[in-house]
């Protein structure tokens, strides 16, 4: 459905102002809303009474506008608004009593409902982290509706770079607004707790400070093009396992300073639009329904405007349940701030009708989150009634896809320069059925329909490589119906069914010997893939699969022993085990999930083009069993998780890595390049901390090629008063492109909040007096250059209420 702008003159007049010399006239043909016109100025009549309403008077505010409406709302009316529209194919998961309905853009999401008397429009809401997941094909129509792929979370947060991350929103926005929708359902930034999550290729970090200035440099993106964001899935969704039901017990320390960390920095720094209330319970209480999180704390403490907006079905307890009649605390969730219900199915209307006209539910709180949906769908494309062309600018966000994708990989290994490999006139071996059966991104809402994702051996085609035939002859068929077979088994299993590892292809020695004697190098891509609705394994996921042990066993062997290099290539989404088989090749790169260009990334970065700049934002850890949480995971009991304890506190990831001296197989921040880096005059603004404190270092390019350096500062702060993680990271740069001998300085600050832990005894951010370490390095354990300061007495940064009282007593981790 196509709208036209009208333009109108808005002035703010005071509400009394007198209405004269009124006249009513029709629009040309090709409008849809005919015009008012007083004393020369020209207002939509909207609703096509003839008259000029309030809320269709531009001279007044908007706050004026809505006020006007809310005072005419029957009860009715305000639970339409309150409670989605539905979405298509609800019934599946809800059997007969969702309500399915195709939006305005078909495959879009849900959204909100119009209204004719007020001229309100349906607003449109759609999929997610990765890009816009809309139906590329409809009924009666030859057009198609792609929209591109971009990286997966953690490739895009791997690049430490603000600007590129804002361009990627950018992109993103673009097909958004061109598509007719008003608001993707993204970004995601939940802390990667452990690395078996199987969303975790949606999230970004298990570092919070990562997390929320990769999501509000993406936020800035977006809704820089007009259109808005939903922040998700906030808060503590850590894990798929019975993720509608599943209780999660944390202290408010942890909560605080790890699990909303991240979402108060993308709020405070980007302003997104909406935010998605989690489906988990937090110490007792679904966060939909929970007030602490939604109203004392996001609005409150963090002044969020915003609306709130349940994940799809938040609040139930399971899709049986729906089945068979039960509904989610709807007075509990709106007293709560959660101001719009998804998607939103008849149950919930009648019992929220119910409760509004028996005063249940008071007339002060259904008004404050009306006003505030309201609000929203006064700034949307939909109700500025924009012409959206169905035409984004589908060849340049591919070009955005490729940068972001390179700049994302994160070289892990290599040894005596195996990369870059440059050399097109030599032959290559391509192992690894992968690297025929390329994975974009991770499945369920975090996907997108793009028209096409460049495998690794059309990225090397395209690259001019010399591909060893009788081995793409061998794959490419074997890829091709491990894929059709793939696809087959998840359409059987359903709507949320998730992905599994694709077999390897079986090669004998002798054949494998004679690859070795003919190329020059073994390229070997090994992949993972995971999605919504369920978490990985330790075996044959995390960990290697007998079958990809034995391939690289014998690749590396026969290419050794003729003198040959082998590099891997990891096209995964989240963390995997690395340690027992890294040695085994010379070459490791992480190129992550990395949308439909990937090939063409990873060509780039494989033949030099593109100099590797990422770096982990995550721990690859030895072993599953290292990791903090791994015994608490998903939850207990172990057959049909209903709790998990979060016992691990705030140690996660090199938090505890570092606190607890576990040496990991890569540490958080780790990323090599193929040039060096020198760090050199770390210097401080003052020798104490007053309001706020600047660390400046210069860092040179002592190599031979072009490239940019991650700089990362890290602070170790006295404990007197509470136990503190060995460092924390409080602050990141990345230089430019450096030319070889260049040199950059970067400032980096530090606030007080950033010196602060959260004490609850004293509900309170303090930051002790004492002396602070500042460790500015390559990565959390390749520290280049220190500094120090002093505070000479207790700041309390910031006083709160005290929140998130716990259900269930536990005792946390100490060092």
């Amino acid at each position: 459905m196509k709208h036209t702008v009208t333009k109108t003159v808005r002035v703010t007049l005071l509400t009394a102002l007198v209405l004269s010399s009124l006249s009513f006239k029709k629009l040309p043909d090709n409008e849809k809303d005919p015009v008012i016109t007083i004393n020369g100025f020209s207002f939509v009549d909207s609703n096509k009474n003839g008259k000029l309403d309030p809320w269709e008077d531009t001279r007044l505010s908007v706050n004026q506008r809505i006020d006007a409406i809310i005072k005419e709302m029957t009860n009715a009316e305000k639970v339409e608004l309150l409670i989605g529209t539905g979405m298509p194919g609800i019934e599946v998961l809800t059997g007969p009593v969702g309500d399915s309905k195709q939006g305005l853009v078909p495959g879009a999401a849900g959204g909100t409902a119009a209204f004719e008397r007020f001229g309100i429009p349906a607003t449109v809401v759609a999929d997610g982290p990765a890009g816009l997941r809309i139906a590329p094909t409809r009924e009666n129509d030859s057009k198609t509706y792609y929209a591109t792929a971009f990286p997966v979370g953690t490739a895009l947060a791997s690049t430490w770079n603000k600007t590129l991350l804002e361009e990627v929103g950018k992109a993103m926005g673009n097909e958004v607004k061109e598509y007719g929708v008003d608001v993707l359902l993204g970004p995601a930034l939940n802390i990667n707790r452990n690395p078996l999550n199987g969303r975790n290729f949606e999230y970004y970090s298990e570092d919070p400070l990562i997390s929320g200035k990769t999501a509000a440099a993406i936020v800035n993106g977006i809704q820089s093009q007009g259109v808005g964001t939903s922040i998700k899935h906030f808060a503590v969704n850590n894990e798929e396992t019975n993720r509608l039901t599943i209780n999660a017990h944390v202290s408010e320390r942890a909560i605080r300073e790890l699990y909303l960390k991240g979402f108060e920095i993308t709020v405070k720094e980007s302003d997104p639009w909406t935010i998605m209330s989690s489906y988990n319970k937090l110490n007792g209480v679904y966060t939909s329904a929970n007030k602490d999180l939604l109203t004392e704390v996001l609005r409150n403490e963090w002044g969020y405007k915003g609306i709130v907006m349940t994940d799809w079905f938040g609040g139930f307890p399971g899709f049986e349940s729906i089945q068979k009649g039960s509904n989610s605390d709807v007075v509990q969730q709106m007293i709560a701030g959660n101001d719009l219900l998804m998607p939103g199915i008849p149950v919930q209307k009648k019992a929220m009708l119910e409760a509004l006209n028996s005063g249940k539910l008071s007339q002060e709180v259904a008004n404050t989150n009306v006003r505030r949906i309201l609000e929203y769908v006064f700034r949307t494309p939909t109700f500025a009634k924009y012409k959206y062309s169905d035409k984004p600018n589908l060849d340049q966000n591919a070009a955005v896809t490729r940068k972001a994708a390179t700049e994302g990989m994160v070289l892990l290994k290599n040894e005596k320069n195996a990369l870059p490999f440059a050399d097109k006139q030599k032959e290559v071996s391509l192992f690894g059925v992968t690297s025929y059966a390329w994975i974009t991104g991770g499945t369920g809402s975090g996907s997108v329909n793009n028209k096409h994702t460049v495998s690794l051996l059309e990225g090397l085609n395209a690259a001019g490589y010399k591909l060893d035939k009788e081995l793409v002859d061998l794959y490419t068929p074997h890829a091709e119906k491990e894929v059709v077979a793939e696809k087959e088994r998840r359409k059987a299993r359903g709507v949320l069914a998730l992905p599994e590892r694709l077999p390897e292809l079986k090669m004998d020695d002798a054949f494998i010997a004679k690859k070795a004697a003919s190329s020059e190098i073994a390229f070997v891509t090994l992949g993972r893939n995971s999605g919504e609705g369920g978490d990985r394994v330790v075996d044959n996921d995390f960990n290697m699969a007998n079958e990809e042990i034995e391939m690289l066993d014998k690749i590396s062997k026969a290419f050794h022993a003729k003198g040959k290099k082998v590099v891997v290539i990891l096209n995964i989404g989240g963390v995997i085990e690395t340690a027992s088989w890294k040695d085994k090749v010379d070459a490791i790169l992480l190129a992550w999930q990395p949308g439909q260009e990937g090939g063409h990334s990873v060509a780039d970065v494989i033949s030099g083009k593109i100099n590797p700049s990422g770096k982990l934002t995550m721990t690859f850890p030895t072993k599953y069993t290292d990791t903090p949480s791994a015994k608490n995971f998903p939850g207990f009991p172990i057959d049909n998780p209903q709790e998990v304890t979060y016992e691990e506190g705030v140690y996660v990831g090199y938090r505890y890595f570092n606190t607890f001296n576990v040496k990991p197989s890569y540490e958080f921040g780790f990323g090599s390049s193929y040039t060096t880096f020198e760090y050199s005059g770390i210097k401080l603004s003052s020798p104490t901390f007053k309001d706020k404190l600047t660390v400046s270092v210069t860092v040179k390019n002592t190599g031979k090629v072009a490239g940019k350096e991650v700089v990362q500062l890290y602070l170790s702060a006295p404990s007197k008063s509470i136990d503190k993680p060995k460092e924390e990271l409080k602050a990141f740069a990345k230089t430019k492109e450096l030319k070889p001998g260049e040199s950059q300085t970067l400032t980096l600050t530090l606030a007080p909040k950033d010196l602060a832990s959260f004490l609850e005894n004293k509900s309170a951010w303090i930051a002790e007096a004492g002396n602070y370490k500042v460790l500015v390095g390559a990565s959390s354990l390749d520290i280049k250059q220190t500094g120090s300061f002093s505070v000479s007495k207790e700041i309390t940064v910031e006083k709160v209420k005290k929140a998130f009282e716990l259900d269930s007593k536990f005792t946390e981790l100490k060092p």
